[in-house]
């Protein structure tokens, strides 16, 4: 992933993007990502900040959603960094949520083998993980992700300003990666969702649920061991992603996941017996399901994990948490086992 990068948490940055990637000494054209849902929102704003900074700017607007993450898209980007005359020198913004950022940095890591890209997440999805650790890539219909780079931004700028033209479909998708951080490592921000006053704390509970993140990625930023843990909860739920044709937005099947995943803790003796109701609670509280459609076989969601990128010689090795606070990785589990849970999670 290379060199260390800036994460800059700063309310009403988007309107001084031009001068912080100007101060920053990154060069143009700039080429910015962002999708259909964003650009209206964001993107001439953006362009004109970059104007009145002195860099030539262009846009490639993606469809938006997980079902247009794929190799096409990618080229649509490649296309657009040719059009625009991107140099090695130049740099890809990415304006959006994870799936832009997925996207853009995946291209700008293959783009004349390499440019600078910098990560301007609009979601809450994408502040709190997506943007974060340097991941990038895109789906194949066999699987999420099984085509991606570790390729770290130059820059990560968030402006929490941003949070208030999510819809509340938007906050509950991401509140599922809070959970998460919560459930690894502060279990302040799993009372939050517990006790139903997560949505009146976003703008506090941002800077906790990143801090999370970045703390591990610190630690192990190739994901050689303990960043492992950030996977709690993406290895059903990104099958249950998967085969639901992207109808399950990815926090609900990570919800999902991580409910099942905690159940199948409890089943090997690892975790506390309470432990996947109090997930369960959690998940009430912020509108997410708690149970998987039953219209989704059962098979495919078993076929769809045996593609997931953390098998190891032919085992799916598993993050799973034995209480809020604490959650292991590189658990092997016995595929019956997956079985039963997830049979019993079915509405």
């Amino acid at each position: 992933m290379g060199k260390p990068y800036a994460v800059r948490l700063q309310p009403g940055s988007l309107d001084r993007v031009g001068k912080i990637l100007q101060d920053s000494g990154l060069r143009g054209p700039i080429l910015i990502v962002s999708d259909r849902n964003i650009y209206p929102l964001y993107g001439r704003q953006v362009e004109l900040r970059l104007q009145q900074a002195g860099f030539v700017s262009a846009a490639v607007v993606l469809e938006p959603g997980e079902k247009d993450k794929n190799l096409a898209a990618i080229q649509r980007i490649w296309d657009g960094c040719v059009s625009a005359g991107m140099e090695r020198a130049s740099t890809i913004l990415a304006l959006g949520g994870g799936v832009v950022s997925d996207l853009a940095g995946f291209a700008a890591s293959s783009y004349m083998r390499g440019i600078a890209w910098v990560a301007y997440p609009t979601s809450l999805l994408a502040m709190v993980d997506a943007s974060l650790g340097g991941k990038t890539g895109f789906d194949l219909p066999q699987g999420k992700n099984l085509i991606g780079a570790f390729y770290a931004p130059t820059k990560v700028l968030v402006d929490p300003n941003c949070l208030a033209s999510l819809p509340i479909s938007e906050v509950r998708n991401g509140m599922a990666e809070v959970l998460k951080h919560g459930i690894i490592a502060d279990p302040s921000l799993v009372e939050l969702c517990r006790s139903g006053r997560w949505h009146s704390n976003l703008v506090n509970l941002l800077p906790k649920a990143m801090a999370v993140k970045i703390k591990i990625l610190c630690a192990d930023p190739y994901e050689k061991g303990q960043r492992a843990v950030l996977n709690f909860g993406h290895t059903v739920g990104h099958a249950i992603e998967l085969v639901s044709g992207f109808r399950l937005r990815h926090g609900e099947a990570v919800g999902l996941g991580m409910l099942a995943e905690a159940q199948i803790s409890v089943q090997l003796g690892l975790a506390e017996p309470e432990l996947p109701a109090e997930i369960a609670l959690c998940l009430k509280q912020l509108g997410l399901p708690v149970s998987i459609p039953g219209a989704l076989p059962i098979d495919a969601i078993l076929a769809a994990m045996q593609k997931d990128k953390k098998i190891e010689g032919g085992r799916i090795k598993f993050a799973l948490p034995q209480r809020v606070g604490r959650v292991d990785f590189g658990i092997e589990v016995e595929i019956e086992l997956v079985r039963s849970v997830i049979m019993q999670l079915m509405g």
